[in-house]
């Protein structure tokens, strides 16, 4: 399945809090179980002022969706095309 990053423009999220941050994730999942097996969220990275967000998704669209219901921002969407790590040296 495709893998996508999304990046949302968030204002203040590195000082969100952790009850905030819980807040949001389960606004998220509740999202995600409504919308089937076919989205998943992988994992996300908070930092100053926006959130990164690690999807698998059938398409961008769905990946839009996910926002429209959540009503969190979708600023860019970008298919992941190749994954490396320290270990794509060896």
């Amino acid at each position: 399945m495709p893998r996508y990053v999304i990046e949302r423009e968030i204002p203040g999220a590195g000082q969100l809090t952790p009850e905030q941050l819980k807040s949001i994730s389960q606004t998220s999942c509740g999202v995600l179980r409504n919308m089937g097996p076919e989205i998943n969220w992988v994992q996300s990275y908070v930092t100053e002022n926006k959130v990164y967000c690690i999807y698998q998704a059938p398409n961008q669209e769905m990946i839009r969706e996910h926002a429209k219901q959540g009503g969190f921002p979708a600023n860019s969407i970008a298919q992941v095309s190749s994954i490396i790590d320290p270990t794509t040296a060896e």
